[in-house]
């Protein structure tokens, strides 16, 4: 297959890209900081008599998480419906229900704003939502063809605050909103700066109900964020569009991109194991929640690659949480297969992990920072071994799972530092059986 790292769009000059641009959501961080909710959605512009939509799954209402939200809304004097359907990695459909409730309640212009709190799915499901509403029609219109229809996301719509309870996915920041598509065994991503919150909300103490086994994965798609950005492309690397307007969402790393992907490399491995073995523990969620805000500024910003082209296929065949699946393809794909791209870089991601290379070759560490991964979840003691242990993955599977990355993640594995043709991922997955 060829390999090419132009942009998305079809029309480029055949020149390096010379530009960066950064962008974010406003950002509240700490605890009690949902109490701040109110003033955040009036810093907005959202008017006193706005009616807004609490978006949010049946568990988070258990915990009250979500009635501490619409406390928060009530205390400010807002008015807000509530979804509380979200379903685990949402499919198109989850989306379309999402949206028929809004138009039912609302009417066609949807609320005055929304509230999403709760983990990757929920903030996607809000954030879809959200963006169908404000721009007519239905999930399908606004994914890439040849899955969708791939028209433009043009319009963001009314205000939009994400508040996360897990430290991993990084969808309060990020310009996607992923679906699954079960009709083409994928998932796609409805990609767009329209599609980023306008504000997220990062509370620990929303973080420290969730169960060891779920910390421990989502902090692998949160590492994962942070060490595909600092080892993907740079952004000069990339081919400059004829219209910045085309310049793709994942777009290379740049200077800033990598001072957050180191921290969030140290954070987050420095203070998985504390979160995991000790839920309670606030200052490790709250270094994990901020490792992961950094993570995903990096790993969103620059672009993910391999580990998630290769994530998406086994997700959505196996119904497979995205944390554990980046998890046991990380050391294969990440540190394993991309390690030859860059040695001295993988060297300063063992030192990163807490490895001591001095005296090392960069290739060795390079070798170690790999198995510094492996050990870290073996620590965790809730993590599966590899893709056999994960789904009953065996090598009979891993063709088909090859050839859907190679076909329907060219948005990611443009990113990649390595081209990646079907016999190389296959070569991955099959090394990605077993991490131990």
């Amino acid at each position: 297959m060829s390999y090419d790292r132009s942009v998305s769009a079809a029309n480029h000059d055949l020149l390096a890209e010379s530009v960066w641009s950064f962008q974010m959501p406003r950002v509240r961080f700490g605890a009690g900081a949902v109490e701040e909710l109110g003033s955040q959605l009036r810093d907005l512009g959202v008017d006193d008599d706005a009616t807004g939509l609490l978006v949010t799954d049946p568990t988070l209402a258990d915990v009250g998480h979500a009635e501490r939200v619409a406390e928060a809304l009530a205390e400010a004097d807002y008015d807000a419906d509530r979804y509380d359907e979200c379903e685990r990695e949402p499919s198109v459909a989850a989306i379309d229900r999402c949206v028929e409730f809004v138009r039912d309640e609302a009417g066609e212009d949807g609320y005055d704003f929304y509230v999403g709190v709760g983990g990757g799915s929920v903030m996607d499901t809000a954030k879809a939502t959200r963006a169908v509403v404000a721009n007519g029609g239905e999930p399908l219109d606004y994914i890439a063809e040849p899955t969708g229809r791939g028209e433009a996301v043009t319009e963001s719509g009314a205000p939009l605050v994400l508040l996360p309870t897990t430290a991993g996915t990084g969808s309060e920041i990020s310009p996607l909103a992923i679906l699954s598509v079960p009709s083409e065994e994928t998932k796609e991503g409805i990609s767009s700066h329209h599609v980023r919150a306008d504000a997220a909300v990062l509370d620990p103490t929303l973080t420290t109900t969730l169960p060891a086994e779920q910390t421990a994965k989502t902090a692998m798609d949160a590492l994962g964020h942070a060490i595909e950005g600092f080892t993907t492309h740079e952004f000069d690397s990339m081919l400059r569009p004829e219209d910045a307007a085309d310049r793709p969402v994942y777009a290379g790393r740049t200077p800033v991109t990598e001072l957050f992907s180191r921290e969030a490399i140290t954070l987050l491995s420095s203070n998985v194991r504390k979160a995991v073995h000790n839920g309670d523990d606030l200052a490790a969620r709250t270094n994990m929640l901020r490792g992961a805000l950094f993570g995903a500024i990096a790993g969103l910003t620059a672009g993910a690659n391999l580990a998630h082209a290769m994530a998406y296929p086994v997700g959505n065949r196996y119904h497979t949480y995205h944390g554990e699946t980046i998890g046991v393809l990380t050391p294969a794909s990440t540190l394993g297969y991309n390690a030859a791209s860059d040695p001295d870089r993988y060297a300063e991601i063992a030192s990163l992990l807490g490895v001591e290379t001095a005296g090392m070759s960069n290739r060795a560490a390079a070798d170690a920072a790999k198995e510094q991964y492996v050990r870290l979840q073996q620590d965790l003691n809730v993590l599966p071994s590899g893709l056999a242990e994960l789904a009953g993955i065996d090598e009979d599977d891993i063709g088909w799972l090859a050839s859907r990355t190679v076909e329907t993640q060219q948005r990611l594995l443009r990113c990649n530092p390595r081209p990646v043709t079907e016999a190389d991922a296959y070569d991955v997955f099959e090394d990605a059986l077993y991490n131990w």
